[in-house]
């Protein structure tokens, strides 16, 4: 029996997008990759723990869960986190950020300097710019000042993320526009922290890093794997924790969320199908494809 592999998650380098896994070793993905694996029999997906630490537990997590923690681990895992508010004292410099995913969908943030454009990559925005850098609680205020003012939301739903993907438009500058708009209102406000130093408009555009232009639109997307399931398919497009993968039929492309990933132990597919639950995104069937494999991806 082939050994189980258990997924850490998709990370973002310079020249991509990697799967990560327990351990440290890393997988890099490339247009065109076959991905391949089926889920190990016999056992369960279980809590992946919290801030290194395994689950003191083991305990079971469902299966359709994107985050795959217990809620022991979870509530361990946000506290101290930025998200929620319990690092005010944190010295390091954080940026502020607004981004665009599709037509009318738009958000700000905050993340960490250091972290450069690595959070955008993550939350699969298509488009973005930054509005300032500056001490933690700055950055925080602002933030909160676009969401009040302006009405801007901080958090976008994935589904709704997925939706546009295939219809974006054609060029940068149409990409940016809505941006560019929301920038210089955001800039036009009064009320913005002393300490946090404002940054022009200068739209950085992923849609090629994501390999979205020209991937065909999404037919479905996988909800949760099972015991013994497999998923198979050609990497056409990466974005956020998305992998969009084309199946052998050549029907449009199936979303898989990596984060779907984590508590299982994955092992080769074997060319075997799509033989998890898939929604279809059309409204008629489930997505299949089909393929062999190069190692477990």
């Amino acid at each position: 029996m082939a050994q189980a592999w258990r997924c850490a998650g998709l990370g973002w380098s310079a020249d991509g997008p990697v799967l990560v896994w327990d351990g440290g070793r890393r997988s890099a993905l490339t247009w065109g990759k076959r991905v391949a694996f089926a889920v190990a029999e016999g056992g369960g997906r279980t809590c992946v723990g919290a801030r290194g630490h395994r689950c003191p537990r083991g305990a079971a997590v469902s299966a359709r869960s994107t985050g795959a923690r217990c809620e022991e681990c979870a509530r361990l895992d946000r506290a101290h986190s930025v998200a929620a508010d319990t690092l005010a004292d944190d010295p390091r410099p954080y940026r502020v950020y607004v981004a665009w995913f599709g037509p009318g969908m738009v958000k700000v943030g905050i993340t960490a300097a250091a972290r450069g454009p690595a959070r955008l990559l993550e939350q699969g925005a298509v488009c973005f710019s930054w509005l300032g850098t500056g001490p933690l609680m700055a950055a925080r205020r602002t933030e909160e000042l676009l969401r009040a003012a302006l009405r801007v939301p901080d958090r976008i739903p994935y589904a709704a993320k997925r939706a546009v993907r295939g219809a974006l438009p054609a060029t940068e500058q149409e990409r940016a526009a809505e941006l560019a708009d929301l920038h210089g209102r955001a800039s036009g406000l009064a009320g913005w922290p002393e300490s946090l130093d404002r940054e022009p408009f200068r739209p950085v555009d992923h849609a090629g890093v994501f390999g979205l232009p020209g991937t065909p639109g999404a037919v479905g997307e996988v909800t949760e794997l099972v015991a013994g399931g497999a998923v198979a398919g050609t990497l056409v497009a990466a974005a956020g924790p998305d992998l969009h993968l084309a199946p052998a039929d050549g029907a449009g492309a199936v979303v898989l969320d990596t984060r779907l990933l984590t508590g299982w132990g994955l092992v080769p597919g074997g060319g075997r199908t799509f033989d998890v639950p898939v929604r279809d995104l059309r409204g008629n069937g489930t997505g299949e494809g089909a393929g062999m494999q190069d190692g477990l991806f």
